[in-house]
Order: structure tokens, then C-alpha cells, then sequence
């Protein structure tokens, strides 16, 4: 099956080829996505599609009604070479282009902008996106997915693209539409625009977006919900345009967007039957009785067992953009984009939807302290890893505030084209961030400490951090065309990053009314021992509820460097372009505040070159055709390493080391065909090989003092040399096809559309093994013997998600009856495909497997009302 779907894939880039050089352009079609025509804004100014040397892919507002495109994970599937991290669900997922993806804590590799704007940043314990919020899909002009690193002309600097979404801009019409939608899982859903000109110089639109959809997962627990990873959002927005003069305009965007659900939830699939003493065994032993009532009722894929009463997922972020354009002469521009925007994360939520309980006979509490020698009945409840926040705290809360000048100008008769400017950018925390999370508690709510500890050994994690952001950059692009047909681009910027934060972290534990150092929560009234996170710098016991002077922490993270773009393109004709480009890349370092004495760690830098074509052609059958080659070179790659204590009072843990090397290469083609108006076939494919070409020993990376004054005596890096990137599938397909019957246009425009969506497996969690049997060599250093590595009862990799092929259909009635109205019916994942979009952390933890499941098929049926012009 995948074979053949590569190969077909491949013809017909072949056929696009073919018919590209067959056909004479001719007069331009009124379709402009259909022909390349497009107009983007990848080079910060407004170019065709053709004429930019960059691979894009493009979706413009129809594509993305039509494709029930609503969320930014949604784009995975219509976008070669774009992935992304579901963990945490699909409002905060994280993305991945050409295989760069982002591990938690670590600054994204991809950019998502709105309106030229960076998203609000977003720092948390899950936190994973800095990304738009929910609903800013709503009345768009069109999305760009720029792949390869962008860091000259954009603000914050990537490693593997960037995103950009671009509203519809207030025009001089009055005009504007509401449409509604129902489907299944009780979906429902209200948007709609109002353009309003209140003069020639003053316009405005007003756009909204409500959407309800019950969940997919369904909980079989008795505790909580009974449904969840639903959807619930609503977004505003507000867009002023004011001409000043004729030469100087005014754009202000304010939107809002909050989202209130049920969280994102994962699903135990495997143990490991090996792990009979100590923690391990409380978890394994906990996942195999819950497997174990999951076969006896006969769950499907679907159906998992939350323990929360109340879990949630609450985002809530408002951002207003201001650009103004000055147009000074014939040659200058001056433009200044100014943003402010704020960001408020809440949750409560079970980490793995674990609803362990004790098995038959009871368990020896002596296995995993000597200081207990007590059983624990059989049937005992106990949780895993329950989520919640902090009293008075959001789990996350940023704002951010981003400045740009831009002198754009020409000269040279109009051969030099150049934009000069600099870029600001300050993030600041609103407070604390804060969490409280339970271990072995079985909770109402953590956050008032509303728990009983029945297996006695039940604890708490308080996190407090404040992170602040300081980006900054100075910039300059320029093109120069030699003759008509041979341009040069050439930039450069240089960018200030620094990070400072304190944390003030502490950890509490249910104690015995005998035990050393234990104390009433002067709060809660709970009777608990409390110590700081970090036990190496502060060892203190008996720290007060809401009091974490004690433990505070301050640490700080500087890095600079340049990044630059040499561009070559040749126009043979109009509607033909080849180029070359190198580029450096460079993404910043971090902080994570869970390892005293390795919490920092520096950037890593990229060398990316790509060569490429562009064509696009009209006539009886018209379309265009893309393709690009591309080589990475990555250095001071950030991974994950174990740590190994050498202290009592501090366990061991996770650091993130910017070392070793790696390389990816791989082709990418998009095209579109439209046969006499009416037949039309979009494809994209995407080919990927990536490469962890060399990590540092467990030694080497000692024999660096890396552990000097710290309390870790070893460091293991959790990836082996000769591994693929995770999130990097070998093979991504889109194939679309849409045919518009031949009807009178009094009865309007009807077309039926499908869409295939193929992606080859690929690595989901680098902490996890990936093969199957002790005759193949595992990616990661796991201590789980090789008959083991993956688990019980499954003989699949959990460490490597399977590949898939999700099919959608839609059918869109435009102008019912020569009426302003069009009606549409879309399905997603028509054949109902199971599948997973990601693998959770137990493995390493708790010796158990967990995955993230992908959507069932999801219908609906659309009804909208356009008026005006």
C-alpha cells in the first residue's frame, strides 16, 4: 500500500512536469490557487507565489473551509513536511518542518504568526506551542507554511519555518456572512464577518467564531465526564483600517480567544511485566489490572478510565496588533508593527488516565520503602499523576510585547529592492506560574490538597517560576536584479536573546503525626513534611503553604549570533523560476528549573541548502508545479540526558544539553491541475531522511564539567548516534481531487471533493524503544530487557507510530439556486482509521505504555449567508 502510494505520488509530479511544458501560458485564470497566482507575504512583502524562491505551501480561505481546517493542527495533514506534538491536545500543540520539532521547555523551531506577529508566548509545565489561539482560523485570507529557517526577515529566530495567518483585511464594501454548522458528537458551531466602510478612510470588520464539540474519548471510569478531548472555544475579532492620509495608513487588529475543555487524554496500552518490585511495580502492576478491565469490557480504542471529577484545559489569550504604513516617496516605505498580548493557562487534568488499583493479594509496601511493611488491600485506588494549579496562580501566564521598524525601499530604476529594520520583543510573567501536582494520591482536587494517601507514600510537586524574554534583532534584505531574468538576495541579522527567571519550587508529602519535620498546612489543614525542589541549594524542611522565600532560585541564559540568507533565481520565462539558497539558522537556548546546577543549556545552530523550481501554466489545463531539494546541517543539537545523583536528598532527572550533530535531506512537491474548470487535482508529497549523526558519550559529556557543583555524579544522553529525528515521517502524501458538475448557473456551483492524507511511520517519543526483539538495537539506553521492549500485551514499537492514511470528503453547493447562500457536507477520516498521534511519558517513569489517539471520523453539514457586495 505505501509503495504504491509514493509511486503514484511520484508520476504524477512527473505528469505535472510534463504537462507544464505542453502548455503555453495563456490569459490568467479567474481560479489564482489553481495557476500559482496566489499572493503572499513570505519576503514580508507582497509577491506571487511563483515569484518567491522559498518553499511555501499555501492554503487560501476556501481550501481551509473546505477542509474543516478550524484548529492549527489541523494543517498536518494538507502540509508536506509539516508534523506536530499532540500531547497536550490540539489548541497547544507544538510543530515540526523537515523534522526540527521542539521538546518540552525548548524554544519552538517553528514560528506561527498572525497579521506579521509572532504569537504570544507561552511558558508552562505543558505548555508547548506559542501559538494562536483558538478560533484564529476564522476569516482568514490565507495560511503560508515557509519551510527552512526564516530567521532574517522574521522575529524570533527558527530552525524549521515558520507559519504566517492573514486576515481579511477591512475592505471598502459593505459586505459580510454568517454561517452555521452541525455534525456529529454533538458539534456545533456559529461564525461570521461584518465588513463596514463608515467612510472612504475609515473601514472596520468584526468577525466571531463559537464552536462545541462533545469529546471522542470516552471515560469508563464512574469518576468525571464521561466524554472527553472535546472542543469548546470561542473567538472575537476587531479590525480598523484608518487612512491617515493618502500615503499614510493605519491597521489596528484587536482579537480574544478563550477555549474551556476537558483536556486532552491518554490511553494505557502496555506494561512491562518485568518491573515486580519498588515504584515500578506499583505503576506496571496498576496499568495491568486496568488493561486487564479494558478487554474484559470489550473497550475500543476510544475508551479510557479518567479518575478526575472536574478535569479541564482553560486557555485564555487577547492580543492587539497596530501597523502603520507610511508610504514617503515612490521608493521608501516606512512600516511599524507594534503587539501587546497576554496569555492565561489553567488545567487539572490525569497525566496518563490512570485509574490503578491494587491487585488481588494485596501489596507490600516494604518493596518500596523498608519503613512501611504494611499490605495494602486488594482493590485500593491510588492515582499516578494528577495535574492541577497552584492556589492564587495560572499555570502559565505571559505577556508579550513586540516592536518592528521597517524602512522598505527600491532604487536602481527599480533593479535594487531592500528592506532595512530592527526588532524588539519583551515577555514578561503576570505573577507566578504555578502547578501542584499529586503522585500515589488518590484526589478530588490537588489544589486544595483535597486528596487521601492510601498507599502512604503519597506526595506533592508546587511549582513557582517567573521566566522573562528579551529578543532582539537588527535586520537587512536585499534583492538586486542583474537582467530581467536573474535576481540575488542577500540578508543578514544579528539577534540578542536572554532569558532570567527565578523559581521557587517545593515538594510536600503526606506525613505521620510521629514523623520528623512534619507540620500543619497552616491553609489546608493537612498534616505534611515540605522541602524545596531544590533540595541542593536549599535544604530546608518545615517551608510554610504560600510562603516560598526560602527556595527561590534565580538563574539567567544569554546568546547571540547571526543568521544570514544568499539566494540565487533565474526566470527562463514569466511562469518559470529556478533558484538556490543557503541559509543559516539559529534557535535559542533555555531554562528548565528542574535540575539544580544544569538548568541552562545553549543554542544550536543550522546550515540549510536548498535548490528548487517553480512553473505554472493556463489554457484548457491549467495549474502550476513545485519542487525542492534540500540538505540540513544541525550543530549543538538540544536533547535530553539522564541524570544520575550522587546525592540522598536529591533524585535524579532530565537535562537538555545542546551537543553532538545531525543532518537531514529530503525533496518536496506541490502542484495543482485544473482540466477545462470543472476537474481539479491539488497534490503534495513530502520525502524526509534524518539523522543523529553524532552524540557525545556518557563520558565525554562528564569529561566536559558539565556536573561540576552540581549534585549529579553521571549524565546519559538519551539518544544514540545513527537514530532518526522523532516526529520526522519518511513519506507524507496529500492528494485532493475536486469536480465541479457541469450545471446551469442558475442552480449555483456544485462540487464533490476527496482528499488522501498518508504519512509513513515515524519516530513519536525518543524516549521510548522503537524496536521490537533483542536482535535489534533499541534508540534509547532503556533498562527494560530486549524481550521486553515493547511490553505487554502488544508486540508493536510504542516508541514508533505506525503510518496512516486518513481519507476526507466534502461536497460544496456555492450560490443554492442563484441564491447568496452555499451549503457543504464534510467528512474527516471517512473510513474511520485508528490511529495515534503521539506516545505519552510513562515508559520511562512508570513502566507502563500510553498513547494519544487520533480523531474518529467527525461529519457536519454548513450553512452560510453572505450579503452585501
Amino acid at each position: 500500500m505505501r509503495n504504491t502510494i509514493i509511486r503514484s505520488g511520484l508520476l504524477l509530479g512527473v505528469a505535472f512536469a510534463g504537462v507544464a511544458s505542453a502548455n503555453p501560458a495563456l490569459a490568467q485564470s479567474s481560479d489564482d490557487s489553481a495557476t500559482g497566482d496566489i499572493i503572499v507575504t513570505a519576503q514580508r512583502i507582497e509577491q506571487r507565489l511563483l515569484d518567491v524562491p522559498i518553499s511555501i505551501s499555501v492554503l487560501d480561505n476556501r481550501q481551509l473551509a473546505n477542509r474543516n481546517i478550524t484548529v492549527a493542527n489541523d494543517l498536518v495533514n494538507y502540509t508536506p513536511s509539516l508534523s506536530s506534538n499532540e500531547r497536550y491536545g490540539p489548541e497547544k500543540q507544538s510543530f515540526s518542518l523537515r523534522g526540527f520539532n521542539q521538546d518540552q521547555s525548548t524554544a519552538p523551531t517553528v514560528g506561527v504568526y498572525f497579521a506579521e506577529v509572532v504569537g504570544v508566548r507561552a511558558q508552562g509545565g505543558t505548555t508547548s506551542g506559542n501559538n494562536v489561539g483558538a478560533g484564529a482560523f476564522m476569516d482568514l485570507q490565507n495560511v503560508q507554511v515557509l519551510k527552512g529557517p526564516q530567521g532574517t526577515l522574521f522575529g524570533r529566530n527558527t530552525t524549521g519555518g515558520a507559519i504566517l495567518l492573514t486576515p481579511h483585511k477591512p475592505t471598502d464594501n459593505l459586505e459580510g456572512y454568517i454561517e452555521g454548522s452541525l455534525g456529529n458528537y454533538d458539534m456545533k458551531r456559529v461564525q461570521g464577518a461584518l465588513n463596514i466602510p463608515l467612510s472612504d478612510t475609515f473601514k472596520v470588520r468584526i468577525a466571531g467564531d463559537r464552536m462545541k464539540r462533545d469529546g471522542y474519548m470516552r471515560s469508563r471510569s464512574g469518576i468525571g465526564p464521561d466524554n472527553l478531548n472535546d472542543r469548546n472555544y470561542f473567538a472575537g475579532r476587531l479590525s480598523i483600517v484608518a487612512d491617515l492620509t493618502p500615503d499614510l495608513e493605519n491597521y489596528t487588529i484587536f482579537q480574544y480567544s478563550k477555549s474551556n475543555t476537558r483536556g486532552f487524554t491518554s490511553r494505557i496500552v502496555g506494561y512491562d511485566p518485568t518491573a515486580t518490585a519498588g515504584i515500578p511495580a506499583l505503576t506496571a502492576l496498576g496499568a495491568k489490572g486496568q488493561l486487564e478491565r479494558q478487554t474484559a469490557r470489550g473497550d475500543s480504542i476510544y475508551d479510557v478510565e479518567s479518575t478526575v471529577d472536574d478535569p479541564y484545559l482553560r486557555l485564555e489569550q487577547w492580543q492587539v496588533i497596530n501597523t502603520t504604513t507610511w508610504k514617503a516617496s515612490d521608493t521608501i516605505t516606512i512600516k511599524n508593527i507594534a503587539s501587546y498580548g497576554e496569555f492565561r493557562e489553567t488545567t487539572h487534568f490525569d497525566l496518563y488516565a490512570s485509574n490503578f488499583q491494587v491487585g488481588p493479594g494485596g501489596f507490600n509496601l516494604a518493596t518500596v520503602n523498608p519503613q512501611l511493611p504494611i499490605i495494602v488491600p486488594a482493590g485500593t485506588r491510588y492515582g499516578y499523576i494528577e495535574l492541577d494549579v497552584l492556589p492564587g496562580t495560572d499555570n502559565s501566564a505571559q505577556s508579550t510585547f513586540t516592536e518592528e521598524l521597517q524602512l522598505q525601499g527600491n532604487s536602481a530604476d527599480g533593479k535594487l529592492n531592500y528592506t532595512i529594520g530592527g526588532y524588539l520583543e519583551f515577555s514578561r510573567p503576570l505573577g507566578f506560574s504555578g502547578g501542584r501536582t499529586s503522585s500515589f494520591a488518590d484526589c478530588v482536587s490537588p489544589t486544595i490538597f483535597a486528596c487521601t494517601n492510601p498507599l502512604f507514600i503519597g506526595s506533592f510537586s508546587e511549582s513557582r517560576t517567573k521566566l522573562s524574554f528579551d529578543n532582539h534583532g537588527v535586520f537587512a534584505q536585499a534583492s538586486y536584479k542583474f537582467t530581467d531574468r536573474l535576481t540575488l538576495t542577500a540578508g543578514g541579522r544579528y539577534t540578542f536573546d536572554k532569558i532570567t527567571g527565578i523559581t521557587a519550587g517545593t515538594r510536600a508529602a503526606f506525613a505521620q503525626p510521629t514523623a520528623v519535620n512534619n507540620f500543619v498546612d497552616p491553609v489546608t489543614g493537612v498534616r505534611l513534611t515540605r522541602v524545596c525542589t531544590d533540595t541542593f541549594r536549599h535544604n530546608i524542611g518545615n517551608i510554610p503553604a504560600g510562603d516560598p522565600t526560602p527556595c527561590i532560585t534565580p538563574l539567567e541564559n544569554k546568546s547571540n549570533k547571526p543568521t544570514w540568507v544568499v539566494n540565487l533565481d533565474y526566470k527562463p520565462t514569466d511562469d518559470v523560476m529556478i533558484y538556490g539558497k543557503y541559509a543559516r539558522g539559529y534557535r535559542q537556548g533555555g531554562i528548565n528549573f528542574t535540575n539544580p546546577g544544569v538548568e541552562t543549556w545553549g543554542p544550536e545552530s543550522l546550515d540549510s541548502f536548498e535548490v528548487g523550481a517553480k512553473t505554472s501554466f493556463r489554457g484548457a489545463v491549467s495549474g502550476y508545479f513545485n519542487l525542492a531539494g534540500f540538505y540540513n546541517k544541525l550543530s549543538d543539537v538540544q536533547i535530553f540526558a539522564g541524570l544520575t545523583s550522587g546525592q540522598a536528598n536529591v533524585s535524579g532527572g532530565a537535562a537538555i544539553v545542546a551537543a553532538g550533530k545531525a543532518r537531514s535531506y529530503g525533496l518536496e512537491a506541490d502542484g495543482s491541475l485544473t482540466f477545462f474548470d470543472s476537474l481539479r487535482f491539488d497534490v503534495g508529497y513530502a520525502y524526509l531522511d534524518t539523522k543523529i549523526q553524532q552524540i557525545p558519550t556518557a563520558a565525554e559529556l562528564l569529561a566536559t564539567g558539565i556536573l561540576n557543583g552540581t549534585p549529579f555524579i553521571a549524565i546519559t544522553p538519551s539518544v544514540l548516534p545513527g537514530s532518526e529525528f522523532t516526529l520526522a515521517p519518511k513519506h507524507k502524501l496529500t492528494l485532493t481531487g475536486t469536480y465541479t458538475l457541469p450545471l446551469d448557473e442558475s442552480f449555483g456551483k456544485l462540487s464533490v471533493g476527496g482528499t488522501l492524507a498518508y504519512q509513513s511511520r515515524q519516530i513519536a517519543n525518543g524516549g521510548m524503544p522503537a524496536e521490537c526483539g533483542p536482535t535489534k538495537t533499541p534508540l534509547t539506553s532503556s533498562t527494560v530487557s530486549a524481550t521486553q521492549w515493547c511490553f505487554a500485551p502488544t508486540t508493536t514499537p510504542l516508541g514508533r507510530q505506525p503510518g496512516r492514511a486518513l481519507v476526507n470528503l466534502n461536497i460544496n453547493w456555492d450560490g443554492v439556486a442563484g441564491l447568496p447562500i452555499d451549503a457543504a457536507f464534510f467528512v474527516t477520516n471517512l473510513t474511520k482509521k485508528q490511529y495515534f498521534v503521539n506516545t505519552g511519558g510513562g515508559f520511562n517513569s512508570g513502566r507502563f505504555a500510553d498513547v494519544q489517539v487520533g480523531e474518529p471520523r467527525i461529519w457536519g453539514f454548513r450553512l452560510k449567508y453572505r450579503f452585501g457586495n
